[in-house]
């Protein structure tokens, strides 16, 4: 680990320091493609085909509303130009994991350098804890590891977005803030988007590509100097290079979704020192008035990444910090584009340490606070995101070290489980062994009441549906272990579902808990989904109840 602007951290092997940092005083200063998978184009099916936007909304090919909730699986924009965690796992197995863990999108970064040199990558392993791993990807280049991936995700009924994370290998964003270097001028950046749209075009497990990672002002350097948005100056203004890529990219695949981020420092003249901030590819405050417009409309999503005061100290990190205070800051940055109607807003970024108190804490201004605000922020506006990151070896590690398949903290992921979007063949599929359900609970609610239940229809088809149930605690006890029952109003049969071992009998279905997720604590809440069928009536569930009580 080393370290810049004196004591703030630089944190390895991921995105670091996403800081917009004020400038008045220091400006002043210083003056081959891979064949479709059966289930990403589905007929009829949730998520089928691909997606396009209206309004603040994501469409799929049959025009159901789609959310992105997804993971960052990221590597192949280090030096190792593969995804981590291949040294002890095999691809397949993290792959189901994210699956199972109801996960429906994979956000995989990149450098130009990989995609200009394509190395055979050497930090991957071929015998692991349960024997052979990886065969198949022996003597592959990154790309064609790459393509592996792809392809397998899509068996798996989940999407790929790629990300141009930087240009030389390395970890972090690029740190002159822009989306080109010396060595790797914006020809390249653009020749390369050509090669990796047309290596995916015609496969729509790969929705979309972000065109790069983190633009941003760097620290104690001119506005100018760094990426702006609406300027004019073709060297800086990242709005017009992002028109210019997402037309190329368009072309290659005209199907695709173009992700566009933020930047970091926007000017404001009603705030003090002239420039509002935010983090590193957070700030959209001028996609306003001056939206990304392509060539062929209906294409474009805006992206921001947001973090806590693990992170970095924002000033909005204090004594008075509230969740109306941080959905205010929120609001101003990005969050008004969904609000108003504008485009989709996906949260491309953003994590928490594996402490007790980082996935929830009442405390103003704490990481905890400022999590559980952004999930239920993320979850009351609709949303889409990715969560950084499911490596082991990061500091928001999802994982643990070995890439085994249960979270290591059980309530960050419940607290994800909220917010996830189940799609047609994703977050389907046997719980993992290390996943396997509760079969005797210890402790629930005794009285009626002490547990709410709320169904939600997420989509409905001609014979389809998509279904999200969360049991709320109101009791004051911990539920240590938890087995719902309810009876359906029509004929839908499950096929799949995810954050449960699912049953049904007839109309009766028993949905139990999972290793990470069978403790409900006081005032806390868990979900689960499924995907199912029906003939004459989808009509909703009723008759909860949570071990033996019924739900109020």
């Amino acid at each position: 680990m080393s370290t810049r602007l004196g004591a703030l951290p630089y944190l390895a092997g991921r995105t670091s320091l996403r800081i917009g940092l004020a400038l008045a005083a220091v400006g002043a200063a210083l003056g081959a493609a891979v064949a479709l998978s059966p289930s990403a184009g589905a007929a009829g099916a949730v998520g089928a085909g691909y997606w396009h936007t209206s309004g603040s909304r994501i469409l799929d090919a049959g025009g159901n509303t789609v959310r992105i909730a997804g993971i960052n699986w990221y590597g192949f924009e280090t030096p190792d130009a593969v995804a981590h965690g291949l040294w002890s796992a095999d691809y397949k197995a993290v792959i189901d994991d994210i699956r199972n863990l109801g996960y429906n999108t994979i956000r995989i970064p990149f450098s130009n350098q990989m995609v200009e040199t394509d190395p055979v990558p050497t930090n991957l392993g071929y015998y692991g804890s349960t024997g052979p791993i990886n065969t198949d990807l022996k003597g592959l280049t990154s790309l064609q590891i790459l393509d592996k991936i792809v392809a397998y995700a899509g068996q798996d009924g989940l999407r790929i977005i790629l990300d141009d994370h930087r240009s030389e290998a390395g970890n972090s964003a690029e740190q002159n803030g822009l989306w080109y270097t010396s060595a790797y001028p914006n020809s390249a950046w653009l020749a390369d988007w050509d090669t990796m749209a047309k290596r995916y075009a015609g496969n729509p497990t790969v929705i979309g590509f972000d065109l790069r990672n983190e633009p941003h002002t760097p620290a104690y350097t001119a506005y100018s100097a760094g990426a702006t948005w609406g300027s004019g100056d073709p060297a800086t203004d990242w709005r017009l290079a992002a028109e210019a890529a997402g037309n190329r990219v368009l072309a290659d695949d005209p199907g695709a979704l173009v992700f566009v981020e933020g930047i970091s420092n926007y000017p404001d003249a009603t705030v003090s020192g002239g420039y509002s901030t935010d983090w590193w590819g957070g700030n959209l405050d001028g996609a306003a008035a001056y939206p990304v417009t392509l060539t062929s409309p209906g294409h474009v999503v805006y992206s921001a990444h947001d973090y806590g005061p693990h992170e970095y100290a924002q000033s909005w990190f204090n004594s008075t910090t509230t969740p109306a205070s941080l959905a205010a800051v929120w609001d101003k940055h990005w969050g008004y584009l969904a609000e108003q109607g504008i485009a989709p807003v996906w949260v491309g970024e953003f994590g928490t340490p594996n402490a007790a108190t980082d996935a929830a804490d009442s405390t103003a201004g704490s990481q905890g606070q400022w999590f559980s605000s952004l999930v239920g922020y993320i979850k009351t506006n609709s949303l889409s995101w990715t969560y950084w990151a499911l490596n082991g070896e990061d500091p928001y590690a999802l994982l643990d070290n070995g890439y085994d398949p249960t979270p290591v903290s059980a309530a960050k992921q419940s607290a994800l489980n909220g917010i996830e979007f189940p799609l047609a063949g994703s977050g389907a599929g046997s719980p993992s062994a290390s996943a396997s359900a509760s079969a005797t609970p210890t402790t629930g609610p005794t009285a009626s009441g002490s547990c709410k239940v709320t169904y939600t229809l997420q989509s409905e088809w001609a014979g389809g549906f998509n279904g999200v149930v969360d049991i709320k605690n109101t009791g004051t006890a911990a539920v240590n272990g938890w087995s719902l029952g309810f009876t359906f109003g029509g004929d839908q049969k499950v096929t799949n579902s995810y954050n449960t071992a699912l049953t049904q009998s007839g109309t009766k279905v028993t949905a139990a808990n999972l290793a990470y997720n069978s403790t409900i604590a006081p005032a806390a809440d868990v979900s689960f989904g499924f995907q199912g069928t029906w003939a004459a009536s989808d009509a909703a569930p009723s008759g909860f109840t949570l071990n033996g009580t019924p739900c109020g």
